[in-house]
């Protein structure tokens, strides 16, 4: 009867504790958006956020979500953070660097060649402290975390390629981001930098040969259509910040902006286990519907061109050595 007593005033301890802790926070509302569709790696991200803050908070902070391009491109979305319209945001790491070069680090061709350098990388406290720094003073703007996306592997109608040599007098689509049109180019080729709108078309139309996506991406715009080959190439990770108002999230009281931040690192721990299991899905469709996988063999060749760009973007990140601690943090050097 004692210990049953005993654990009885425990629990009652704990619900009392819980419910005064969650008492500690002030009632919130944020605005979280993401230029992409539900169902996308950005809203399943945002949807665990919300889910994270409003059960830890007992419902006292609220997200209110924003999904598929309701508050405007990903450019805008930063743009609305810099003037707190906004709260939170998911984009692609190449619309937050014409607002904060310093992230152009997360975008260095074959900075990951393996999934696990990126785990490593972007789950380091001390690095998303640092870089958070540095893109909060340039952009008015501060990752909170960082999300992972597939590699941009290569595919092309015209012929396998296994090495370098093959990828010769290909026209490839590449976005309009300058690292990604200097990594094609220094691997011999002129990349063709269309419009993302225009891309199926010009392959179905033989304006362009090939393109670089994830195979969730692949996938999703059935590109076993108009292309047969797919190259497991691992020269960009598709990576991207969740980003916070810095004024917002610095006026915040402590406790609350201890919740996002807890929310922010554990909704980006969970978007890497989802993306896993659906680029492994989205690959097996593709070669379902007829498209090849093939593995280079020269792969060292394209990280050391690749990589002999780096010295150029020294400046925007900050300098060489940021980019040699990050290395170590990987175990690279």
């Amino acid at each position: 009867m004692k210990k049953m007593l005993i654990l009885l005033m425990a629990a009652a301890l704990l619900v009392g504790s819980t419910s005064a802790f969650a008492a500690d926070y002030q009632r919130t509302m944020i605005m979280a958006a993401t230029a992409n569709p539900t169902g996308s790696l950005h809203a399943v991200a945002l949807e665990k956020f919300k889910e994270i803050i409003e059960k830890e908070s007992d419902g006292k902070v609220r997200v209110n979500l924003f999904l598929g391009g309701s508050m405007g491109s990903e450019q805008a979305n930063v743009k609305q953070l810099r003037d707190s319209e906004i709260h939170v945001a998911v984009l692609a790491a190449g619309n937050l660097t014409p607002f904060a070069p310093s992230a152009t680090i997360a975008i260095l061709p074959y900075l990951f060649p393996q999934i696990e350098n990126a785990y490593t990388l972007l789950g380091n406290d001390g690095f998303v402290k640092d870089l958070g720094d540095s893109v909060a003073a340039e952009s008015k703007t501060r990752p909170l975390g960082w999300l992972i996306g597939g590699y941009r592997v290569l595919t092309n109608s015209k012929h396998s390629i296994t090495k370098l040599d093959d990828l010769q007098g290909l026209k490839i689509r590449v976005p309009k981001v300058r690292i990604q049109l200097d990594s094609f180019r220094s691997w011999g080729v002129e990349p063709h930098p269309l419009a993302w709108s225009e891309t199926f078309n010009a392959l179905q139309q033989g304006v362009a040969d090939g393109q670089e996506n994830p195979h969730s991406i692949n996938q999703d715009q059935k590109f076993w259509e108009v292309q047969k080959y797919i190259t497991d190439l691992h020269y960009m990770l598709w990576v991207g910040p969740l980003l916070v108002s810095e004024k917002w999230f610095q006026r915040l009281p402590e406790t609350t902006q201890a919740l996002v931040q807890k929310a922010a690192t554990e909704a980006c721990k969970y978007e890497w286990e989802w993306v896993a299991k659906q680029n492994q899905v989205a690959l097996d469709n593709c070669i379902k519907h007829g498209m090849v996988l093939e593995q280079l063999e020269d792969e060292a060749e394209w990280m050391n061109r690749a990589r002999a760009l780096w010295p150029e973007y020294y400046e925007a990140i900050g300098g060489k050595a940021k980019v040699d601690k990050a290395l170590a943090i990987m175990g690279q050097n």
